[in-house]
């Protein structure tokens, strides 16, 4: 079981693409013609943040195979991380698409895999002020990488694919063979034989297929910085990490263990909020740290990010799964997982439908109508305190002998009042068609329940997780 894995998931989604990291946002946006206006609240309740739209038709929907927005997240913050530590000269040429230098794949180990010892070496061409020396000790250190027998370990060589595979290799403990290395039916170009056993491993991995230009996997002689960062990057998401034992063998292949639940009443993103608490009930016998929990368990979970649907924007709802209680056993589930579908799609039933409406109604229609006032008197605030120091520099700059700069001052106080004057305007169309939208939208809700339904979560519908 992984327990490295993001509880935080979009339920049921196929994603546009991820927010920054760390951060749970729940966006109090009330639907504009313009998107100017939108109020957020951020707790630190979460990794990653999956936006986008979400579709949950009557079939089953998956986000498995989605977890490449979660890779290319962490791959691209490695080599954000990697070209910040180069040195000037390195750092201006630095192109993410060209070959991975020995140098570069020493650090991306290294961060990756969040290496902590590394001892001195001998290697006469690794000086004191080289950009990834320590970076370099610590997968020398690891055994994960060598030099050269001249004592050199030559770090601004590019380093072929194969080579890179025999180091990933080290990594993973796979069953492999010394056959041609195929993949997706096609021969792997420029592995000599001596790479085939491990190449054929890091194929056994499944994470080649994720890499960025699978074509190019295969018929290049190396790999891209890119693609070795999504390589590790797939490796830390899809692997158990251990690394108590030193580096070599750390990364191995875990089961999933699937819970099937069904929940106990409607979570959405119309209504929910950040931290909002709600109960599922298990379908089916699952075993989890040792312990059978059978069907009927209580499964408690929390609402970890909400955005509130907007035009052309259905929304999204978060949850994150926290735990399974029956009777006196109690465990907490895996901090991460990896995919998970809907399998029924239900409808709140009509009678239920008018009597919450009035009541969301008027909650929606109020905060839009409040944040539109509250903007706008931001928006006056602004105004105010530029226009006071617009005139400010007016006066001060023509007592100072700069006439020029003053009247240039006084031009920009009548900028600032037009501005004002836009962005209010605009403030009080957006807010009007805010409102209108609102109101729309919980009749057609009462009508049409299932045109606003891929936002929401509603009871009895059976959801499938895999951690």
């Amino acid at each position: 079981m992984k327990r490295e894995l993001l509880t935080t998931m979009c339920v049921l989604c196929v994603t546009a693409g991820v927010a920054s990291a760390r951060d749970s946002i729940q966006a109090y946006s009330h639907p504009t013609l313009f998107g100017s206006q939108s109020h957020a609240l951020l707790t630190a309740e979460s990794d990653v943040i999956v936006g986008g739209k979400i579709y949950k038709p009557c079939h089953v929907k998956t986000i498995e195979g989605k977890q490449n927005v979660v890779v290319g997240h962490y791959a691209k913050q490695m080599l954000s991380n990697m070209q910040a530590k180069m040195d000037k000269k390195r750092g201006s040429l630095y192109d993410p698409k060209m070959p991975v230098l020995r140098s570069e794949l020493a650090f991306l180990i290294s961060e990756g895999l969040g290496l902590s010892k590394g001892d001195s070496t001998k290697y006469t061409d690794l000086t004191d002020g080289y950009w990834a020396k320590s970076e370099i000790e610590k997968a020398l250190t690891a055994d994960i990488m060598i030099g050269y027998p001249d004592s050199t370990f030559q770090p601004d060589k590019a380093i072929t694919k194969a080579e890179v595979f025999c180091t990933f290799a080290k990594l993973m403990n796979l069953e492999s063979n010394a056959s041609a290395p195929m993949l997706n039916g096609q021969t792997i170009k420029y592995v000599p034989e001596w790479a085939y056993q491990a190449t054929n491993e890091v194929i056994a991995s499944g994470l080649l297929n994720i890499l960025p230009n699978t074509d190019k996997v295969i018929n290049d002689e190396y790999l891209s910085k890119e693609q070795v960062a999504y390589f590790l990057s797939a490796m830390k998401r899809n692997f158990q990490i251990d690394l108590s034992n030193g580096a070599i063998g750390c990364a191995t292949k875990y089961e999933p263990v699937a819970i099937k639940i069904k929940l106990s009443e409607r979570i959405s993103a119309r209504t929910s909020n950040v931290n909002d608490t709600f109960t599922a009930k298990t379908t089916d016998d699952v075993t989890l740290n040792g312990v059978c929990f059978p069907a009927g368990s209580t499964v408690k979970g929390i609402v970890s990010s909400v955005a509130r649907p907007g035009v052309k924007n259905p929304g999204y709802v978060e949850v994150r799964f926290e735990s399974i209680t029956n009777g006196e056993n109690c465990a907490c589930f895996p901090k991460k997982l990896s995919s998970a579908q809907v399998n029924v799609m239900k409808n709140p039933n009509v009678i239920s439908r008018i009597l919450g409406a009035p009541f969301s109604m008027v909650g929606r229609v109020a905060g839009v109508a409040g944040r539109t006032v509250s903007e706008g008197a931001e928006v006056i605030a602004n105004g105010v305190e530029e226009y006071g120091g617009n005139w400010s520099d007016a006066f001060a700059d023509t007592a100072s002998l700069h006439p020029l700069k003053g009247l240039k001052s006084v031009g920009s106080s009548f900028i600032t009042v037009g501005k004002g004057v836009y962005n209010l305007s605009k403030l009080a169309v957006s807010g009007t068609f805010g409102v209108l939208y609102e109101f729309v939208d919980e009749c057609k809700y009462i009508i049409l329940p299932s045109t606003t339904n891929d936002s929401s979560l509603n009871p009895d519908e059976e959801l499938t997780i895999l951690f």
